[in-house]
């Protein structure tokens, strides 16, 4: 039995949820999701939760895996439109630099050429500083975009230049010593 799968999902004031076959809608102030799951679960909405459970009576390991994660997925869903998922990179080094440019990000990370990602339209970002926050109604999209930026440059052990998360922790090597 799925430990997250079987706790019901709380849904807030001002959230609507609704189910038509295998598609999950929910609306919210921030705006609305949508998203469709495999069959095989039974989602239902009553009395201001969301209940995910096992359309077979005997479970096996991918059900029960299938039935934590569809929870998971509404719940994130659930909480994106009713407060946006944030995260912030640092851009690091000398001369390394990260502005908005319109619908665009443009960096300069040490190449020949700046190098420009689009900002999808569901998201926000800002550049501040070098620190890049990214913020939208969709935890997955918002963690994709980030690591897609973030591989454009990973934080290098020596000096740390490069792209790094807010709260991530680069371990130092230490350089070749003088005789």
């Amino acid at each position: 039995m799925s430990r997250i799968g079987k706790n019901a999902i709380i849904i807030p004031a001002k959230t609507e949820v609704k189910v038509e076959g295998d598609t999950v809608t929910v609306k919210g102030p921030l705006g609305e999701l949508k998203r469709t799951f495999r069959t095989g679960m039974t989602i239902t909405v009553a009395d201001g939760k969301v209940v995910v459970a096992p359309k077979k009576a005997k479970i096996d390991v991918s059900t029960n895996a299938l039935w934590g994660t569809i929870a998971s997925h509404i719940k994130n869903m659930v909480g994106g439109v009713n407060k946006a998922y944030e995260k912030k990179l640092i851009v690091e080094g000398i001369g390394f630099k990260a502005d908005v440019v319109g619908s665009e990000l443009v960096f300069k990370l040490g190449f020949s050429h700046p190098i420009k990602v689009a900002i999808p339209k569901e998201l926000k970002a800002l550049s501040e500083k070098n620190v890049i926050t990214v913020s939208g109604i969709d935890k997955e999209l918002v963690g994709r975009y980030v690591a897609e930026i973030r591989a454009l440059k990973k934080p290098e052990p020596y000096k740390g230049k490069g792209i790094r998360y807010s709260d991530e922790v680069i371990k130092r090597k230490e350089g070749k010593k003088t005789a």
